[in-house]
């Protein structure tokens, strides 16, 4: 970007940085949890509207008939040229907020079963939107500088990895303008706010949740010799399932098998009928994907049986259809990002990122027709003083989904609006 031009965004982003960072304040303290992003949408939906996009709202489609979808595609067409997707995300998370910040989140509301949980924005989806509308205001006053189609994606239902499954079953790269490219961020407090890192192939891991049902025979707990106790073989199956890390996988390629959950059992003297196991796997590849589930089952099914359980009593497993697969940043529009947000922020700024093992829905937008290329960023977002001293001496320092994540407004917001519009500006140049 020329310095002149550069300049120009730079003061364009300036004069809108107090309304940005009162946006950003407001949508922390009223965060909506995932499928509830009502009030959150219409803000988003009625800014675009101001600027001047085309807007349409509640677009999506949940596989449950009875949610309401509360996405948002805002279209601004600007002549000839590529389509480019800036997406961003709108939930919160049932965590009640400890950062002691006078904007601080104090919003509780009831699930289903009853139970009452706070609410927070602890995935900096607050800053993502935020970053989101200051990109779009940027962009409509910018338009001599570009031709084309930018299209503005507000997705609910990231963290329940539903809602951008919800916007591509209704539809959305056949009843809007079909992408070229899908541009999304991310912050954390990997990063010094005024800092972005980028990494092209795998940045964020697929995921998979896997539940299994160890089956023995129950029976009193001072005769086991008459019982085919669970409880041993499935601990036993948990030390196992460690292996598949350390001796099956590349240990270059990085691969997640957590057990998160362990239940069985009612009373100290009774060996139970079953035993039940939740399972969390992040993984980078298909192929690798395809490696670790099949290891799972083997080593499950293989134990129970020299326990000696009969097939028919054999463990249950499932694995959960609502799965989200590795986000694999497009090499070739990663490097072209990358050098836009050099040019925009500075070489000292812009980093080389490192692949994380959570995992994100936008990776869908990347496998539905037309397939377009995606590349996901990440903005820094964490106090650059705390964040070094974390650095020297290990000091601990919050991050997403932590009660006490709380990135530096200001800086983490100006430096994500000039990124992301410095890497739409690149790919819809004239």
């Amino acid at each position: 970007m020329p310095l002149l031009a550069q300049n120009d965004l730079d003061q364009r982003v300036a004069k809108e940085l107090d309304s940005l960072v009162a946006t950003y304040k407001h949508l922390h303290e009223n965060p909506e949890l995932s499928t509830q992003e009502k009030e959150s949408s219409a803000l988003v939906a009625a800014e675009l509207r101001k600027i001047g996009y085309d807007v349409t709202d509640h677009f999506g489609q949940y596989d449950s008939p009875g949610l309401i979808s509360y996405g948002i595609v805002g279209v601004l067409r600007n002549g000839s040229g590529p389509t480019v997707y800036v997406r961003t995300d709108m939930d919160a998370l049932p965590i009640v907020e400890n950062t002691g910040l006078p904007y601080a989140s104090h919003v509780k509301v009831k699930r289903a079963d009853g139970a009452e949980v706070g609410v927070m924005h602890a995935c900096g989806h607050d800053i993502h939107m935020s970053v989101f509308l200051g990109t779009a205001r940027m962009l409509a006053q910018l338009k001599q500088q570009w031709s084309g189609t930018l299209v503005m994606l507000g997705q609910p239902a990231e963290e329940t990895v539903g809602g951008a499954h919800a916007m591509l079953r209704a539809g959305l790269f056949t009843k809007f303008p079909k992408p070229d490219y899908v541009l999304a961020l991310h912050d954390g407090s990997d990063l010094p706010a005024g800092k972005v890192g980028w990494h092209e192939g795998s940045i964020l891991a697929g995921a998979d949740s896997v539940d299994i049902i160890v089956r023995g025979y129950g029976g009193h707990g001072a005769a086991p010799q008459r019982a085919k106790d669970p409880i041993l073989i499935a601990s036993e199956i948990v030390v196992a399932l460690q292996t598949i890390v350390s001796r099956e996988m590349d240990p270059q390629i990085p691969t997640v098998v957590t057990v998160g959950s362990f239940h069985a059992g009612t009373k100290h003297n009774i060996i139970p009928d079953e035993a039940h196991l939740q399972l969390t796997v992040r993984t980078m590849t298909p192929v690798q994907r395809e490696k670790v589930l099949a290891a799972i089952t083997r080593i499950t099914k293989g134990i129970a049986a020299a326990a000696g359980v009969p097939a028919d009593r054999a463990p249950i497993i499932e694995v959960a259809k609502d799965n989200v697969p590795a986000t694999i940043n497009n090499p070739e529009l990663t490097r072209r990002v990358a050098a836009a947000l050099e040019r925009g922020l500075g070489k000292e700024n812009v980093l080389p990122g490192e692949p994380a093992m959570a995992s994100e829905d936008f990776s869908l937008y990347a496998l539905e027709d037309p397939k377009p290329p995606i590349c996901m960023f990440h903005l820094g977002a964490a106090d650059p003083a705390k964040w070094q001293a974390a650095k020297e001496t290990g000091a601990r320092l919050p991050g997403p989904h932590s009660a006490e994540f709380a990135p530096v407004p200001e800086p983490t917001i100006r430096t994500g609006v000039k990124a992301m519009t410095s890497a739409v500006l690149e790919l819809l140049k004239k």
